[in-house]
C-alpha cells in the first residue's frame, strides 16, 4: 500500500490533510505548539529532515510561515509537490494570512489538497474522493455552528485583538468594530498606534462592543488590559488560538469547540441587552 509523507507548516492544515489522506498519507505537523506564538516559529533539524523527505508540503503563505520557504529552499527535491494556500487562494504577503478562519477557503483548501494527492497517487483516487466526502460530513457541524450564529446575532458588534477573527467574524455576520490598524499591528508583533489604542479602549469602557474576541496566542500588556477593562464592564471574552487545541484535535472539533464558547457569549450578552445590532 502506498504512503505519502506530508508535511504542513501548521496543525490545522495537518488535520485537514491527514482526514482526506486516511491510511495512504504520514502527516507530520510542524507548527502545533499552543504556548507559542507561530509568528515567531525557528525550525529546526528535524523539521529540515521532514521536508527534504516529503512527498507533499502544505504552507499557509502570505508571509505566514516564511521559515517553511527557507526549508523549501534548502532541501530541493523533484519529487516534493508543494501546496501553498494563499497561492491557491489568490493571496499575498501583506494580505490577512488567517485563511483557515474562512470556511469558504477551508472549502477551497481541502478540495486542493484532495486533488494534489489523487494527483501524487492516482491509483488510490477513488480512495481520495471518497475520504474528500467523509471530510465534507464530519465538517458539518462546524458550517451548522456558523449559520445558526450568523442566524441569531448578525450585526452584533464585537471586538478583537487581532485580525485573526476578521475571516470569520465575516462569515458570522458579524460588526467587528476593533480598529483595523490595532489588529494588524497586534498580528504583525507590532505596538498599535496610540490613537487606535484610546480608541478601543473607548469602545470597551462605552461597553459598545458585546464580546471580545482575543487571540490567546498572541498576547501584550495592551491586549491583557483590554481583557482586564472587558471583564470589569461585564464584556465576555472569549479566546481564540492560531493552532489547533489541544495539539491533537481535528480542526472541526476545536473549530467547534470555538465557536460554541463564542455563541455562548454572545447569548450572555445579548440577554445584558449589550450592543446588538
Amino acid at each position: 500500500m502506498k504512503v505519502l509523507n506530508v508535511v504542513a507548516g501548521e496543525n490545522f492544515w495537518g488535520s485537514i490533510a491527514s482526514q482526506l489522506g486516511g491510511v495512504h498519507v504520514r502527516v507530520t505537523s510542524v507548527v502545533t505548539d499552543p504556548n507559542t506564538d507561530p509568528h515567531e516559529y525557528e525550525s529546526n533539524t528535524a523539521d529540515a529532515r521532514a521536508f527534504a523527505e516529503a512527498n507533499y508540503v502544505v504552507l499557509n503563505g502570505a508571509g505566514y510561515d516564511s521559515w517553511g520557504d527557507k526549508l523549501l529552499s534548502a532541501n530541493r527535491a523533484s519529487h516534493r509537490k508543494v501546496l501553498k494556500v494563499a497561492d491557491l487562494l489568490g493571496k499575498h504577503a501583506g494580505d490577512n494570512p488567517h485563511f483557515w478562519y474562512a470556511p469558504d477557503f477551508v472549502t477551497k483548501v481541502a478540495d486542493g489538497i484532495s486533488a494534489d494527492l489523487a494527483g501524487l497517487d492516482p491509483a488510490d483516487a477513488a480512495y481520495f474522493r471518497q475520504q474528500r466526502a467523509a471530510v465534507d460530513t464530519a465538517l458539518g457541524p462546524y458550517r451548522d455552528r456558523i449559520a445558526a450564529i450568523r442566524g441569531r446575532f448578525s450585526g452584533v458588534k464585537v471586538g478583537a485583538t487581532e485580525t485573526i477573527f476578521v475571516y470569520m467574524a465575516q462569515a458570522l455576520g458579524l460588526d467587528l468594530t476593533s480598529p483595523p490598524e490595532f489588529m494588524k499591528a497586534m498580528a504583525e508583533g507590532n505596538d498599535p498606534p496610540a490613537p487606535s489604542v484610546a480608541r478601543f479602549q473607548d469602545q470597551v469602557a462605552r461597553r459598545q462592543i458585546a464580546v471580545l474576541v482575543l487571540n490567546v496566542q498572541a498576547t501584550s500588556a495592551v491586549t491583557t488590559n483590554l481583557k482586564s477593562q472587558a471583564t470589569a464592564r461585564g464584556i465576555p471574552v472569549v479566546g481564540i488560538s492560531e493552532t489547533a487545541q489541544p495539539a491533537g484535535a481535528s480542526f472541526q472539533s476545536w473549530q467547534v469547540a470555538q465557536l460554541t464558547a463564542l455563541q455562548d457569549a454572545l447569548a450572555r450578552a445579548s440577554s445584558a441587552g449589550a450592543a446588538g445590532p
